[in-house]
């Protein structure tokens, strides 16, 4: 009886785990204030602004599951691409590029 309570909770635990796991997938609205879309294309996830001064392109693509993902991301006003990260939490996507994984920026992006 004791095994199958343990089997039971760890069950539980192991199946609250993946529903903890919260997608990228959706519209984001980026720190300049822009809205950008981010759906499944392939096996990754790409990166396309809706609105603003470069609507329509694509700025990145990412892979991973769960809440963590890394790929590349390219800053649209001068067209450089770098090395990307991405952390959802709740309703806020957390990006990080960096160059040489030493110069880094961050930025907070929120789900609409």
């Amino acid at each position: 009886m004791k095994r199958m309570t343990i089997l039971a909770a760890a069950a539980f635990l192991m199946g609250s785990s993946a529903f903890a796991a919260e997608a990228i997938e959706g519209n984001w609205k980026t720190a300049s204030g822009e809205t950008a879309a981010i759906t499944q294309c392939g096996s990754a996830y790409c990166v396309t602004l809706k609105t603003g001064k470069h609507a329509g392109k694509q700025i990145g693509k990412m892979s991973g599951k769960g809440n963590s993902y890394s790929g590349e991301i390219t800053d649209p006003a001068n067209d450089k691409t770098y090395a990307g990260t991405g952390t959802v939490s709740g309703g806020s996507l957390s990006m990080k590029g960096c160059v040489l994984k030493v110069l880094c920026k961050t930025q907070t992006w929120s789900r609409l």
